[in-house]
């Protein structure tokens, strides 16, 4: 008898589910998923801040050219691992929402041309836990640049989507950057 109950308890929850034709979770200002029956399509909005400068920065240089002098404008063979925070708006005080963690390297030799190996994981909202992984050139003068989602974890696993990058405000002294992202991840 209770396994009567459980299945048509299961068939009630799957006829409602089936019921369901969009479904929005909101974080915020910087995220809006849209749910159907067979994918999820969640816009991102958020700004990553690059600090190589002062006591405390976010990315480190772990490589760099053998041969310094060759690469002086593109700063071709230098690799650099972050830990960056993401925030809601573009100011650095602004609401964290998570953290982009990896690294780029300058892998363009006429170029200021980055290929960027990163983890967007968020703690705010209903994205808390869920990451996505980006991997692709960034081609880094270029006014926008779009780049490839390849995977992603929790809410966001199996993504796929891409990311447009475009630099807010960038320090030419220090390489300090602040860069505006939005993603959008089918998954």
């Amino acid at each position: 008898m209770s396994k009567q109950i459980v299945l048509m308890i299961l068939m009630v929850t799957i006829s409602v589910m089936r019921g369901i034709q969009c479904m929005q979770l909101k974080a915020g200002n910087w995220g809006v998923s849209v749910k159907s029956e067979k994918e999820t399509v969640t816009n991102l909005q958020f700004y990553f801040h690059d600090t190589l400068s002062g006591q405390n920065p976010s990315a480190i240089q772990v490589a760099q050219p053998l041969d310094k002098n060759k690469s002086t404008l593109t700063m071709f063979g230098s690799i650099m691992m972050a830990d960056d925070p993401l925030t809601e708006t573009s100011d650095p005080k602004s609401k964290l929402v998570g953290r982009a963690q990896g690294l780029y390297g300058s892998s363009c030799q006429q170029e200021l041309g980055l290929l960027m190996a990163l983890s967007f994981s968020f703690t705010d909202g209903p994205y808390n836990g869920s990451s996505f992984a980006l991997m692709g050139k960034n081609s880094a003068m270029s006014p926008v640049r779009e780049m490839p989602i390849v995977g992603g974890t929790r809410l966001f696993r199996m993504a796929r989507g891409f990311a447009l990058a475009h630099t807010v405000w960038l320090n030419p002294t220090t390489g300090d950057a602040i860069v505006g992202y939005n993603v959008t991840l089918v998954h």
